[in-house]
């Protein structure tokens, strides 16, 4: 291999620690060391091969947060093919689409999906299950093996979904996977004694790139579970001493509402990041009442994902920020003309770095209109203060104008979040004969409380100036959420 970066990581850490715990299993107690995490993939890949996988090919998966996850991950990019998770929550009809766009040569399935494969239409490409998969490499050798991938292949091909648009496959090379690392290394301080509990789902950029391939990178532990449980989570970080927490403003409100929030004791924990969209100010003070400090990041499926951080010691003073942009991530604010923001000027987000994703999948429009003259366009609204620390005004396809004035969702939504009665918050724009446009809230109050739409306005009465106060609240028992814990504004517009 010819590349200025090492992307045999497993190889590299099987021979530095060999017996040290990688990975572990909390729903089965098994543990992982990294010799024998690097022998399964060894073995997997060589399985693989045999099937018929070769560079450039693309494997779909549909499975859960099944551990095995990892060396097929693994295994595959070691063969320079691509991976393609599935959306197991998918229609039949919808993950259709993404096997015939992605067009892979191996489709691997849990059995638990096997009624949903049973659905799908008809592909040239094999199947096998997951199951029979992981006890078929078992009988192949774990002996070395070239490493055929170079940083420029495409490991990964997620399928975006977002709030605001239709699913395209967007490239994840191993230099961006390298970088990403590298970046978010460098800005949490990781160490190989660091240890994460990962939960969310691997369809999705937040369960593989935010901690789970630094953590790999870094030697350090990581402990899964096959889906979220706040309270097994809360245990997890006692009894194994897990440091960095990571989670989405509705997982970390979750845990904080369980009864064993109170009981944890979270002393092991340096600080909780989080990402996804603006945690609630009220959220925040709630757990660094328990000495977790928020570093509240900012990211994206197609740049990392890790793009800001706040430091933990600003994040009781810079309250709502995203702090800075990571090691090696250029960003500017700009208007509409591409000339830069001033001071607290609300604009669009440029991004430029060697993490950034060379595209989409068979998308070349979608591609091209990604960038411009060498930067990416993220479609997010920002500001800058006079200290440097940016802010999330929003998406740009979410603001709207009120009279003449811009109105940006996410600025009144900071201020709801603060109701005591209220557990979730969402505002749109919607069309209004004397105004153009007006904002519509949708609230969920928390479990037990009663709250109504005049007392929500009331609310927000003389904190906004009045024209950015909406004039409907819809009051719903929760608001509609992606796989990520992302409100649907999308559904909600609908």
């Amino acid at each position: 291999m010819n590349d200025p970066i090492e992307l045999d990581w497993l190889t590299r850490w099987a021979t530095y620690a060999p017996e040290r715990v990688a990975i572990v299993d909390a729903d089965t107690n098994r543990e992982w060391s990294w010799r024998q995490l690097s022998s399964a993939v060894l073995r997997l890949a060589r399985l693989l091969e045999t099937s018929g996988v070769k560079r450039h090919d693309r494997v779909a998966v549909l499975a859960g947060n099944e551990i095995g996850f990892i060396p097929l991950f693994f295994a595959v990019t070691r063969l320079g093919a691509t991976l393609v998770p599935i959306n197991f929550r998918l229609a039949p009809r919808e993950i259709d689409h993404i096997l015939s766009d992605s067009s892979p040569a191996l489709f691997v399935h849990s059995s638990v999906y096997a009624d949903t494969v049973s659905k799908l239409a008809p592909i040239v490409a094999p199947k096998r299950s997951f199951e029979a998969l992981e006890a078929d490499a078992s009988t192949f050798s774990d002996a070395p093996s070239p490493f055929r991938a170079t940083q420029n292949d495409v490991c990964m091909v997620l399928y975006t979904s977002g709030t605001t648009g239709a699913p395209k496959g967007a490239l994840i090379t191993h230099a961006m996977v390298f970088w990403n690392s590298v970046s978010t290394g460098l800005r949490l301080d990781l160490t190989q004694q660091d240890v994460t509990v990962s939960f969310l789902p691997f369809f999705h950029t937040s369960g593989w790139h935010v901690l789970n391939t630094p953590f790999l990178h870094r030697g350090a532990r990581i402990v899964f579970l096959k889906k979220f449980d706040a309270e097994r989570i809360l245990s997890l970080c006692d009894s194994q001493g897990v440091t960095v927490l990571f989670g989405v403003p509705t997982t970390m409100d979750t845990m904080a509402r369980t009864p064993s929030f109170a009981k944890t004791s979270l002393k092991t924990v340096r600080f909780a990041i989080v990402g996804g969209e603006p945690m609630p100010l009220e959220l925040i003070k709630t757990w660094q009442s328990r000495g977790v400090a928020i570093r509240q990041g900012f990211g994206m499926t197609e740049f990392g994902p890790n793009c800001f951080s706040l430091n933990a010691e600003d994040s009781t003073r810079k309250m709502g920020s995203i702090g800075f942009p990571n090691f090696y991530v250029d960003a500017k604010i700009v208007r509409d003309d591409g000339a830069e923001c001033g001071v607290d000027e609300v604009g669009e987000l440029l991004l430029r770095g060697p993490a950034c994703t060379p595209g989409y999948w068979q998308n070349e429009k979608a591609t091209r209109e990604a960038f411009r003259d060498g930067w990416f366009v993220t479609g997010d609204l920002l500001r800058r203060d006079a200290e440097g620390f940016f802010f999330v005004a929003g998406r740009k396809k979410e603001m709207f104008i009120s009279g003449g004035e811009n109105v940006y969702p996410v600025e009144i939504e900071r201020v709801l979040s603060t109701h005591p009665k209220l557990r979730e918050v969402a505002v749109i724009g919607v069309k209004d004969a004397q105004w153009g446009e007006v904002g519509k809230a949708f609230v969920a109050p928390v479990e037990g409380a009663t709250v109504t739409a005049d007392e929500v306005l009331a609310f927000l009465q003389g904190k906004l100036a009045r024209y950015k106060i909406p004039k409907s609240v819809v009051l719903r028992e929760a608001l509609p959420k992606s796989d990520s814990g992302k409100i649907l504004k999308r559904a909600l517009t609908e």
